[in-house]
C-alpha cells in the first residue's frame, strides 16, 4: 500500500454524431411503356432493392361477375397459380419455390391484383412463370372444386369475426341490394357453391387480357435487360382487345341510423360507423386525409385521447377513408369510417363521447398543433414507408386501378404539406356529419340496444348475428 493516490483513469469518447440536413425526397416516378401485345408496363429502378416486386392489375372487377356467381373473381384469382397448360399445381409451386419467389392474387371491386416478389437474379424465370399463369391457367375441375370448398370453409369463420361481420352489415346497409358493392366481396355460401371450373374459365376469358392489364415492376434493375425479359415473358401473353364496359354509378343511403348485430354474451362491442364520400380525384381528398388523421389516425388523435386515455373504453379507435372504386368523371366513391371496439357495459357511453368529439370538432375546429403533428406523421415518415420495392409497387398499382396519374402520390404529399388547419377542419367535419352516419354495433343486444337508443343518434334496429 502506498501513500500516493492512484491516478484516475480517463476515457476519450468518440464525438457524438449529429443529425444532418434531410435530403430531398419524392415518391419515385415510374417509366411508362406499352408492349406489342397491349400490356401497359410501369417500371421503377430502385438501387439496392434486390428483391423485385411485380404487381399486375387485371381489369376484372367484381361488378362484372355474372348474376348469382358472386365470388367467381376470387376463385379465379386463387386458381391462377394452381397449374397451367405446362405444369400441374405441384410442379408450378415447386418452380416458384426454386426461384425463391412468392405469388399471390386477390379480387376486389376495381379488379384482380396479382403480386410477385422474387430476387432480381431469378426475375426472368419468375416472370416466365407469371406469364404462363396469365396466358394458360389450367382451371382443372379438381383444383377449382378444392378452392370452392376452402372458400366455403372460410365464410363461417369470417361471420364469427366481429370486425368482418360489422363490415358486411355496413355495406349491406349503405348500398342498394342491386349494387355489387352491397354484397360480400368474396361471395356468399349460396353463390360460391355454384361456382365450377366452367364459370371460372368463362370469367377469365371474358375479362383477362393484356390490352386491359398493367404490370408494375419495381426493384434494382441494374444489369437487367428488362425490355428483353418482358418480350420473352409477359410479351408472349396474347388476347383480344376489349370493348369499354359500362360502370354502374355508386349510390348510397347514409341516413343516420344504428344496426345492432346481436351476439348474446359478447363481452365487447365492435363499432363500425360510416358513410360514403369522394374518391381521390376530388381536390378535397388531401384535406380529408389530414383531418381524418387528426380525428382518429394515431394514438394522439382526438378519439383516442378521449375514448382510450381519459375513459379507458378501448385500446384504440381509428378514423379513415378507403377508396371503393375510383373514376375521373366523379362517379367513384370511398368509404369514410370510424372503427374500434369497446367493453359491453360502456358501449353507449363510448358512443356518446364519440359523438361529443364530433360535435366539438364541428364547433371549435382543429388546432394548428394537431395539424402540424399530422403533417409530420404523414409526410415526414413517407421515405420510411416506401423503403421496400413492394410498398412502391403496391402504391403505383393503386394509382393504376384508381385511374390516377403516375405522379399522383408525389403531388399528394406536397398537397398535404400545404393544407391549412381551416381546410382540414372543414374536410373532416364534412366527412363525418353527426346526423348522417350509419352505425353498426356487433355485440350483446340485450345489454346495448336500449342504452344506445336513448342516445338519439338514429333509429336502432336489431338483427341476428
Amino acid at each position: 500500500m502506498t501513500d500516493a493516490a492512484e491516478p484516475l483513469t480517463t476515457m476519450d469518447f468518440h464525438p457524438q454524431p449529429k443529425p444532418g440536413e434531410a435530403g430531398p425526397w419524392a415518391f419515385p416516378a415510374p417509366e411508362r411503356a406499352t408492349l406489342d401485345n397491349g400490356l401497359t408496363v410501369l417500371r421503377s429502378h430502385r438501387p439496392g432493392q434486390q428483391v423485385v416486386a411485380v404487381e399486375i392489375f387485371l381489369d376484372a372487377p367484381l361488378d362484372a361477375e355474372p348474376e348469382g356467381l358472386d365470388g367467381v373473381a376470387t376463385i379465379m384469382a386463387r386458381a391462377l397459380s394452381e397449374g397451367t397448360d405446362k405444369r400441374s399445381a405441384e410442379e408450378f409451386a415447386a418452380e416458384l419455390e426454386r426461384c425463391g419467389a412468392t405469388l399471390d392474387a386477390h379480387a376486389d371491386h376495381p379488379g384482380v391484383r396479382v403480386s410477385l416478389e422474387v430476387p432480381v437474379s431469378r426475375l426472368p424465370k419468375a416472370l416466365a412463370l407469371l406469364s404462363e399463369a396469365l396466358r394458360a391457367p389450367a382451371f382443372l375441375d379438381s383444383e377449382v372444386e378444392r378452392l370452392v370448398r376452402n372458400r366455403l370453409d372460410e365464410i363461417p369463420h369470417e361471420m364469427a369475426n366481429p370486425g368482418r361481420r360489422a363490415a358486411k352489415e355496413l355495406y349491406k346497409e349503405l348500398f342498394p341490394a342491386s349494387l355489387r358493392m352491397a354484397r360480400p366481396r368474396q361471395g356468399t355460401e349460396e353463390t360460391v357453391a355454384r361456382i365450377d371450373s366452367a364459370a371460372v374459365r368463362a370469367f377469365f376469358e371474358a375479362h383477362v387480357r393484356p390490352a386491359t392489364a398493367t404490370a408494375v415492376i419495381v426493384g434494382d434493375l441494374t444489369g437487367v435487360d428488362l425490355d428483353a425479359v418482358l418480350a420473352d415473358t409477359l410479351g408472349d401473353w396474347h388476347g383480344d382487345a376489349a370493348t369499354p364496359r359500362p360502370v354502374p354509378p355508386i349510390t348510397a343511403d347514409d341516413t343516420g341510423r344504428v344496426i345492432v348485430v346481436d351476439r348474446p354474451g359478447a363481452v365487447q362491442t365492435q363499432l363500425l360507423i360510416g358513410r360514403t364520400g369522394p374518391d381521390r380525384h376530388d381536390r378535397v381528398w388531401a384535406a380529408q386525409v389530414l383531418g381524418s388523421y387528426c380525428l382518429g389516425g394515431t394514438l394522439t388523435s382526438r378519439l383516442d385521447k378521449v375514448l382510450r386515455e381519459e375513459k379507458g373504453y378501448t385500446y384504440g379507435v381509428r378514423a379513415f377513408g378507403q377508396v371503393l372504386r375510383s373514376a375521373p368523371d366523379g362517379t367513384g366513391a370511398s368509404l369514410l369510417a370510424i372503427s374500434g371496439s369497446v367493453d359491453t357495459p360502456n358501449t353507449a357511453p363510448a358512443l356518446d363521447d364519440l359523438w361529443r368529439v364530433l360535435r366539438t370538432l364541428a364547433a371549435e375546429g382543429l388546432t394548428d398543433a394537431e395539424r402540424d403533428v399530422a403533417v409530420q406523421n404523414l409526410v415526414g415518415v413517407a421515405p420510411l414507408k416506401f423503403e421496400t420495392a413492394a410498398s412502391v409497387a403496391g402504391t403505383l398499382a393503386d394509382q393504376v386501378e384508381q385511374h390516377l396519374p403516375d405522379d399522383y402520390q408525389a403531388r399528394l404529399y406536397a398537397r398535404l404539406a400545404e393544407t391549412g388547419t381551416v381546410e382540414a377542419t372543414a374536410a373532416v367535419v364534412s366527412a363525418f356529419p353527426v346526423d348522417r352516419l350509419v352505425t353498426v354495433l356487433v355485440g350483446d343486444a340485450s345489454q346495448i340496444a336500449e342504452p344506445v337508443r336513448e342516445l338519439g343518434i338514429g333509429e336502432v334496429t336489431v338483427v341476428t348475428g
